[in-house]
């Protein structure tokens, strides 16, 4: 039976810690039930609009400050209220960027939520922060002498996408409303009524597209005539492509990609282009596309899609391009050469290319991952920030603690920095 006593959790007994902004719903709720379990010494929560209140309210602050403002605020805050650890929900939000540097000039511990590195069951808890912000080792070297660390079974997550667009909905319409109170707040993306039904728009084109590409994967599978890359995009605003990228834009990698790929791809070769499944509501790079086919003659070798099978595309592909999603872990899981694009947790010799795009294109087979190192890799990211959970979903017959943490007493191959 799972105790939250004896996972990972258990570092935080005795800590006092404090929330800021969590995803959208009562997930940071579920964050307090743990840490209350581990014997926190105690659980504060700063809100800063209408959505953070509705799914944390009583007990929690509420700044109505400014940006500005906010550093000398937090500083005070943890001062007064003896905090020992910080925790977020991405790293790259203006209000987190800040944090991060408050609690570091503080000698406060700084814990970020994200995405789970290893997917569809998991969630990423980290000190310091992810991607260009983590301070997981990053030689080869380091990894090839690690002794894989024993892990409890995985509990697989039942599907999100519905409780996610009903709490979204929920948080932009009391983000909205409530306005009057947090008039000096900046959200990290557009936040009103509108910008929710972004889950409406969002599901209707899921269906449109499903139905409309039916059959894209038929002649994408073995056998089907010619071979393909693919290309992963992410969401428009992911401050991961800003923040550990050369890019400014999903649309510019875009550009950058097909160019490259005109240019230098085997003639023999296509490139499909897979929009992200969170981004159907905001953006549609269709015109983008057909626009540049048009300009470098590539209308047969270019495909757009939307709603396919991710791993069968990843078990297919010649190779994958991305910008430091972490759909690269899942390819290099399927043995797939991987290139990525900017700052990536799993960018290093032995598992990703490192000599470039043009190289890649030409011989993607002499950059296929390491399959043992690839093992220790992924054994050694889960034991130490994967915790087996959901952002929207409670796991099924879970007990009163939910979110599942390995016991974390391996040791780290690096020292933190």
């Amino acid at each position: 039976m799972y105790s939250s006593r004896r996972s990972g959790w258990a570092r935080f007994e005795g800590k006092k810690v404090l929330l800021l902004q969590g995803p959208h719903g009562p997930f940071f709720k579920r964050v307090a039930r743990v840490l209350a379990s581990v014997g926190a010494s105690s659980v504060d929560k700063i809100n800063f609009n209408g959505g953070d209140v509705l799914f944390y309210p009583g007990s929690a602050h509420a700044y109505s400050g400014g940006l500005a403002d906010w550093p000398a605020y937090l500083g005070a805050f943890i001062v007064q209220h003896q905090i020992d650890c910080v925790m977020v929900f991405g790293d790259c939000r203006p209000l987190h960027m800040d944090a991060r540097q408050v609690a570091h000039a503080r000698g406060v511990q700084y814990w970020v939520f994200e995405e789970g590195y290893v997917r569809p069951n998991f969630i990423t808890l980290e000190r310091h922060g992810v991607n260009g912000f983590t301070c997981l080792p990053a030689e080869r070297t380091l990894y090839d002498g690690w002794q894989p660390a024993p892990l409890a079974d995985e509990i697989t997550v039942p599907p999100s996408f519905g409780l996610a667009a009903k709490y979204a909905m929920a948080y932009f319409t009391a983000a909205t409303l409530a306005r009057p109170w947090f008039r000096r707040y900046q959200h990290h993306r557009n936040l009103t009524m509108l910008d929710g039904l972004y889950w409406v728009r969002s599901y209707a084109r899921k269906i449109r597209f499903r139905k409309k590409e039916a059959h894209a994967l038929d002649d994408l599978k073995p056998n089907a005539a010619g071979k393909f890359f693919l290309v992963v995009l992410q969401v428009t605003a992911d401050a991961q492509v800003k923040m550990h990228s050369p890019y400014e834009s999903i649309s510019e990698f875009i550009v950058d990609t097909v160019r490259s790929f005109a240019q230098h791809g085997p003639q023999n070769t296509r490139l499909v282009i897979k929009h992200h499944p969170m981004d159907r509501g905001y953006s549609n790079y269709h015109s983008l596309i057909a626009e540049l086919c048009s300009k470098y003659s590539l209308a047969e070798r270019i495909r757009y899609i939307h709603d396919q099978h991710l791993p069968t595309l990843l078990a297919n592909a010649e190779g994958v391009v991305t910008i430091n999603s972490t759909v690269g872990l899942s390819a290099l899981w399927h043995g797939t050469p991987t290139i990525t694009m900017g700052t990536a947790v799993y960018d290093m010799q032995g598992l990703t290319c490192q000599v470039g795009l043009e190289a890649f294109w030409h011989n993607p087979t002499a950059h296929k991952p390491d399959a043992a190192l690839h093992e220790k890799f992924r054994n050694y990211v889960t034991a130490h920030t994967q915790i087996n959970g959901n952002f929207y979903v409670e796991l099924p017959e879970s007990e009163a603690v939910d979110l599942h943490w390995h016991t974390g007493v391996v040791q780290p191959l690096a020292a933190e920095c």
